[in-house]
């Protein structure tokens, strides 16, 4: 058995990869970490690595981690600023015994130690949506804080090791020094190979306030299928959210447990997943919410081809 489960279609490219290798029978570790850097490479994916839209000073900073299931050895960074594929400092962070958690000049500072690359992350392009988000937010007395698409890859090898890899850039026109889910374990991400894994994307200072995660991930080792514990999960934290607090924002989830079934939920119109297994073959879907149950169907051509449209599209700016 084998599998692999990715938050958005942006994954699909790094995981039908990496879905090749799981099958060939690689080691799950480089095929979660591989995916997510495929990721954090293209510059046309706003929220993640290269070409990630910046803080609210033009500045891109960038948060990621990585968790393997055998050892619950965790690494992430945030705040990371100039390092290319920060997927991969997570990953060299987890074989620390200490200081597994880095953030802001320390982050970089050790990665450039370890022969990590120095790359600047802000491209023209994300310069170009920032001062056009700018215009229709602030400028506008709206609200900046939307486009927050982290990329959440778990995988399955056959030899049953899972891990857990998340990248991205936060929210846009976030302050200086915020922190979200990705790169909290428990929140953005948690991996036991004895149970399975789950990883979320969203508004994080949401996902954090249920400890997300880590709850799917408990609730599948109580004996819940993966789909039962994401939709229970997430529908209990926004009803929570919306007695205690009068608001909750995007709380989108996949999981898979380690006989390779998986789940995925949602409390938004719009959420898409990528998901391949020894059983289900390499499939993009997206989800619809119904009386507490996500259901999700194949996107078709019609839908493929128009993301591709909208992501590549030129950015119409102003004189």
């Amino acid at each position: 058995m084998w599998g692999i489960i990715a938050t958005w279609r942006m994954a699909l490219e790094g995981v039908t990869e990496s879905a090749s290798a799981l099958a060939a029978g690689k080691p799950v570790a480089s095929a979660v970490v591989d995916a997510v850097a495929a990721v954090e490479d293209f510059p046309y994916y706003k929220s993640v690595g290269y070409g990630g839209l910046p803080t609210e000073n033009g500045e891109v900073e960038l948060d990621a981690a990585y968790m393997d299931g055998d050892t619950l050895a965790f690494g992430a960074v945030g705040n990371l600023v100039d390092i290319a594929n920060p997927v991969r400092v997570a990953q060299a962070l987890s074989r620390q015994r200490y200081n597994s958690l880095l953030v802001g000049q320390g982050a970089r500072e050790w990665a450039l130690s370890q022969g990590f690359s120095d790359k600047t992350m802000l491209t023209d392009r994300a310069m170009q949506h920032y001062r056009k988000r700018c215009r229709e937010t602030l400028d506008k007395g709206l609200s900046p804080y939307n486009g927050h698409d982290t990329v959440g890859i778990i995988g399955l090898d056959k030899q049953g090791s899972m891990s857990v890899a998340t990248s991205t850039s936060g929210l846009f026109m976030k302050k200086r020094g915020r922190i979200g889910d990705s790169p909290i374990i428990g929140s953005g991400f948690y991996c036991d190979s004895e149970t399975g894994a789950a990883t979320a994307t969203g508004v994080g200072e949401d996902l954090m306030k249920g400890c997300t995660s880590y709850e799917i991930v408990r609730r599948m080792a109580l004996g819940m299928t993966p789909q039962q514990a994401a939709d229970s999960v997430v529908f209990e934290l926004e009803d929570k959210l919306m007695s205690r607090f009068g608001r909750v924002g995007d709380l989108s989830v996949v999981c898979m447990n380690n006989r390779g079934e998986f789940g995925a939920a949602t409390n938004i119109k719009t959420f898409s997943f990528v998901v391949a297994t020894a059983r289900q073959p390499l499939t993009v879907f997206r989800t619809e919410r119904l009386r507490e149950k996500t259901h999700y169907q194949a996107v078709d051509d019609d839908w493929m081809q128009a993301y591709a449209t909208r992501i590549r599209a030129p950015i119409e700016e102003q004189p």
